[in-house]
């Protein structure tokens, strides 16, 4: 079969109706009252407003087993007032001897490597989109968003309080979320609710509400019921205006410059139309406290992908993002405003009914005249309608326009990009099954009109099995500038298994292992092929959680392009087009266990490269952490590539060539309190040529109001001397209306 029709016969395989049923966890329940008294958030249960509360208890392991209550017990109490959801968890120790387990008091932690409690809400009832709030033992918060049934969107950040204590054989976690904070349907009685806990030292993620351990603990299909007395209070005047002022100077250090003051101002709003719908305004806003990407060597021929960080594009972000796979998205928020001006923009998004979404965003970005770029506009439109039990068909509109464009001017830029997209997403009840398929449209100037992309993709996770099939083709003409689409003009199909072994022994300390394998395959419009990559590993996952695994796979790749495998940002050497090459290779990871206070973790690989070359990749990142306070990881990534084959460009010589690539990166975090940290990332990028220092301290002086100091310094590597430098004081504030 020819790969252009594959997708539409995995379409017909598997678009089966889902009857709508019962949820899996429907008897399971809890029926939250209206307290009694009031309730200060201090992590000691004594209030008047938990007493005649319903108790829950019971949580069931989910791994290393998940056929048998945990030994790590856990009993949660729920309340609510008029203005606020009330949660109080008792998380017992199975090992009261041990200390708990935690990195840091930083927010946002790592599930992983945290003993930790999450309360996952899901107040639409849809097992597709919901909320967590959760913290570790030391009292560092977590909150995130959940979409797509299972995906975490931890960037996000609101308004809410905790606190803990910690009293050696159980700890505490009492919380307060403003109904403000969340979203739902009002005067629905019944919504999801989970709970979520890791307990490090006896190896074991227990749950509330039952799942099965090849799933994660987030995972909606599989909610309990939380069901109120009378429906929730409908939020009043729910109007949060965060404005921010901005004072700092930034130096480049080049001949005849001099330092660049800057100070600024600007604001978001958030207004709820209504409980489930909200509308986030933004007028000069400004992201320089955002977190630094971690930086990579690149030897890809194609474009890297670094997710969105920046808080106001992130709540119902899915709506926008979700459209396509990895290397087809129609719209990637990222394009939007980083290194140029973003004016003004506004955003609404939430559900207009309990089955229909909407998304809608139009942003406006200022022109730069040394880029010759115009001023752009960025429109948005998203819908998704809720099918059968838990799937769902979207579409997506997109339009990016240059106003006042001169093509004599703006000769680097189009007058306008617009795409089309709809997909169709299907989660089977049990979550078994899942996949999706798109059909997107571009439509650009002087489009030819071969400018269409589809994807579709099929997935069969069970205890033992997870099987996958994703199938893709991009026209030669499409064209996503808002997008994240790095490679065109291909017709690509990958098919996966992957089958788990569970040892019968509780005392074994593995928690699962076995082999693993994939395959990617493309090729050319014209049908012929392009590349193929077979990869073939054997995992093992300890109960620790550990892991260990060991690959070897081959590569053939006929080049359409000419290409320096020694370094993709530079010209000087390359392989021509047309050129055909394939090798082997392999290697072995290893993640230690996150017990122990001092961590490590190592990847390599070892093989052929490009014209019969050879190339070695080292990586190796250790941490310590002098627990709650202080974190610090340091890791290298090492390169070597040898016997090259290449073209001098300047010469046209040919000659063997050899290239090295360092890339060191450590990261140090020091949390005085849960609201006061200090952050500092130290990186050199030998491919890059630079060294980068950002270090930044955050005080949050009330819920979701900070002050930031952020300072930064590029190098030059050989001598240090300074590249650029910049230093920033940045000042938000929530204030609700």
């Amino acid at each position: 079969m020819h790969l252009k029709h594959l997708w539409l016969a995995v379409l017909l395989g598997w678009f089966t109706p889902v009857v709508v049923a019962q949820k899996l966890n429907e008897s399971l329940q809890y029926h939250i009252k209206r307290a009694e008294g009031s309730i200060k958030i201090d992590g000691i249960l004594d209030d008047a407003g938990w007493q005649n509360t319903e108790l829950a208890t019971d949580f069931w392991m989910m791994t290393p087993m998940d056929t048998s209550l945990t030994r790590a017990q856990t009993e949660f109490r729920l309340s609510y007032d008029d203005k606020n959801l009330y949660m109080a968890v008792i998380c017992h120790e199975a090992y009261p001897e041990r200390p708990y387990v935690v990195e840091s008091l930083k927010r946002d932690f790592n599930f992983s490597r945290n003993d930790n409690l999450w309360v996952i809400l899901e107040p639409f009832n849809d097992l597709t989109n919901g909320f967590v709030f959760g913290a570790n033992p030391a009292g560092a918060q977590m909150d995130a968003l959940i979409y797509d049934g299972s995906e975490l969107n931890a960037n996000w950040d609101n308004k809410w309080f905790s606190a803990t204590q910690y009293l050696g054989d159980k700890w505490i976690f009492e919380a307060a979320v403003p109904f403000k904070t969340l979203r739902y349907k009002a005067g629905e009685t019944r919504w999801g609710i989970n709970l979520s806990r890791l307990d490090i030292h006896s190896n074991e993620k227990s749950v509330w509400a039952k799942i099965p351990r090849q799933f994660k603990s987030i995972t909606l299909a599989y909610t309990g019921v939380l069901v109120w007395d009378q429906p929730p209070p409908t939020p009043g005047n729910n109007i949060s205006l965060i404005p921010y002022v901005l004072s700092g100077v930034n130096k480049t250090y080049q001949p005849n410059t001099s330092p660049n003051p800057t100070a600024d101002v600007g604001m978001d709003a958030k207004i709820a139309l209504n409980s489930s719908l909200n509308l986030d305004l933004t007028v000069n806003p400004d992201f320089s406290q955002v977190d630094v990407d971690q930086q990579v060597t690149n030897l890809d021929r194609f474009e890297l992908f670094f997710p969105e960080r920046r808080q106001f594009f992130l709540e119902n972000s899915d709506l926008f993002s979700s459209f396509g796979t990895n290397s087809i998205r129609p719209f990637f928020s990222r394009r939007i405003g980083l290194g140029v001006p973003i004016q003004y923009g506004a955003r609404l998004s939430g559900k207009l009914n309990k089955d229909l979404r909407i998304g809608l965003m139009n942003m406006q970005t200022g022109s730069v005249g040394n880029e010759g770029r115009p001023t752009q506009n960025f429109s948005v439109l998203a819908l998704q309608q809720k099918l059968f039990s838990r799937s769902n068909i979207g579409l997506l509109l997109l339009n990016k326009e240059s106003l006042n464009f001169d093509s004599s001017e703006h000769y680097n830029f189009t007058r306008f990009n617009r795409n089309l997209a709809l997909e169709y997403n299907l989660a089977s009840k049990s979550n078994f099954w899942t996949g999706k398929l798109m059909a997107l449209k571009s439509f650009s100037p002087n489009s030819k009109g071969n400018d269409m992309a589809q994807t579709a993709s099929l997935n069969y996770t069970s205890r033992n099995w997870v099987m996958g099939i994703v199938t893709s083709h991009v026209d030669d003409d499409f064209s996503a500038e808002t997008g994240f689409v790095p490679r065109k003009g291909y017709f690509f199909a990958s098919p996966s298994v992957n089958y788990r072994m569970y040892p019968k022994s509780n005392n074994s300390p593995i928690f699962y292992h076995g082999p693993s394998s994939f395959a990617n395959f493309y090729t050319n419009e014209a049908g012929t092929k392009t590349d193929h990559l077979y990869y073939i590993t054997y995992q093992v996952f300890f109960k620790d959680q550990s892991s260990l695994n060991i690959w070897t796979a081959q590569d053939w790749v006929r080049l359409a392009n000419p290409f320096n495998p020694l370094n993709p940002f530079s010209s000087d050497y390359y392989v021509q087009s047309g050129t055909i090459h394939q090798w082997q290779a392999g290697g072995f990871n290893y993640t230690s266990t996150p017990k122990t206070r001092f961590t490590y973790g190592f990847r390599s690989r070892y093989g052929g490269y490009y014209t019969n070359g050879r190339r070695l990749n080292l990586n190796l990142e250790v941490g310590y952490r002098f627990q709650p306070y202080v974190a610090i990881t340091v890791g290298g990534d090492f390169n070597d590539i040898r016997g090259v084959t290449a073209t001098n460009s300047a010469t046209e010589l040919v000659e063997k060539k050899n290239n090295r690539f360092v890339l060191m990166n450590s990261k140090l975090d020091i949390t005085f309190t849960n609201k006061l940290f200090w952050t500092t990332y130290l990186q050199y990028n030998e491919q890059q040529d630079n060294v980068n220092l950002n270090t930044r301290i955050q005080w949050r002086f009330k819920p979701a109001s900070d002050v930031f100091l952020v300072y930064t310094d590029n190098y030059l590597p050989n001598s240090f001397a300074l590249k650029n430098r910049a230093i920033i004081l940045k000042a938000t504030y929530w204030w609700g209306v």
